[in-house]
């Protein structure tokens, strides 16, 4: 996790009564915040945790900004316990000063920068609804928030990635300007953040177009991708034309050449919370948990879908 011959940034963190301010400044759920505190001296105190943090923070803030370079989520001792669940929390709060600067160099706006970096609270918010405790159930995903490879604008994000062969393949081959090699934005669709209105997800592509044009202007993104089960053309099937999700799908041309296997799970995590909910007891309260179960008790499966559009 470390260069050779180059030693560890060392981590820092706020004081136990300090902590609470920056918390809330990330989002972090109320009932959350006692425990960190209490739980930052316990990590200040233990040699293994310290050294482990040193070498996880300088690993997430090295090469800032390079899109792909961030270092790899290291498996924690089972022990741990609760110091386990949360301690990448810690991590991200001691990268918190790195990621700040970043954005300022790059004239982020404050509010994007926040918003962006809050969403650490809404998956934190998101651990807790399935799991009943304070942890981040994907630790890593947060190191594009922190590492200025992704940004909140709006309804979506945006992560500043490449065109895959697969991918770029596929925009080529339509006469696309872009192809493999070439910078796309990534878009993602978070929950806790209102429907999927066509009117929102315009704004969020607005604001996309002239924020990268602004604030990273050696990149030039002509191309839009997203991978996500909401793009299973099967949808059509149980949605109505003008619903939220069939709209979205509209603004994407799919590419050919992915052989995903089923991915069940995946639907039933963001529309139910818990991925290992019995599909006999999936509850049918609107359409689209309707769509999901019942062509899960049907014995159908759900698959990852893959699009671009122009940009």
């Amino acid at each position: 996790m470390e260069r050779a011959g180059e030693p560890p940034t060392r981590a820092w963190l706020p004081e136990a009564d300090e902590l609470p301010e920056v918390l809330l400044d990330l989002a972090v759920p109320h009932e959350d915040i006692n425990g960190l505190v209490a739980l930052r001296d316990r990590l200040w105190a233990d040699p293994e945790a310290r050294w482990l943090l040193d070498r996880c923070v300088d690993a997430l803030v090295r090469d800032m900004g390079t899109v792909g370079r961030g270092g790899r989520i290291p498996p924690l001792p089972e022990e741990w316990g609760e110091l386990g669940r949360c301690f990448f929390v810690y991590v991200y709060v001691a990268a918190l000063p790195s990621a700040r600067a970043h954005h300022r160099d790059r004239g982020i706006p404050d509010d994007v920068s926040r918003r962006t970096l809050a969403d650490l609270g809404r998956h934190m918010a998101v651990h807790r609804k399935v799991r009943g405790s304070t942890g981040l159930t994907v630790p890593g995903w947060n190191g594009l928030h922190f590492r200025g490879e992704l940004y909140q604008l709006g309804r979506l994000q945006f992560q500043r990635a490449v065109l895959g062969a697969r991918m770029g393949g596929a925009t080529a081959a339509a006469g696309h300007t872009a192809g493999p090699g070439d910078p796309c934005l990534n878009l993602h669709i978070n929950d806790f953040r209102g429907p999927l209105t066509p009117r929102a997800c315009d704004r969020s592509i607005e604001l996309a177009k002239g924020f990268f044009a602004r604030h990273y202007p050696e990149e030039r993104y002509e191309t839009a991708v997203c991978h996500s089960w909401l793009l299973d053309p099967q949808l059509r099937e149980y949605l109505p034309t003008d619903s939220n999700i069939v709209r979205f799908q509209e603004r994407f041309r799919l590419a050919d050449g992915y052989e995903d296997g089923p991915d069940d799970g995946n639907p039933v995590r963001f529309v139910f919370g818990d991925p290992d909910l019995p599909v006999a007891e999936l509850p049918r309260r609107t359409k689209v948990e309707r769509a999901i179960g019942d062509h899960l008790r049907a014995g159908g499966h759900w698959y990852g879908g893959h699009g671009w559009f122009p940009l």
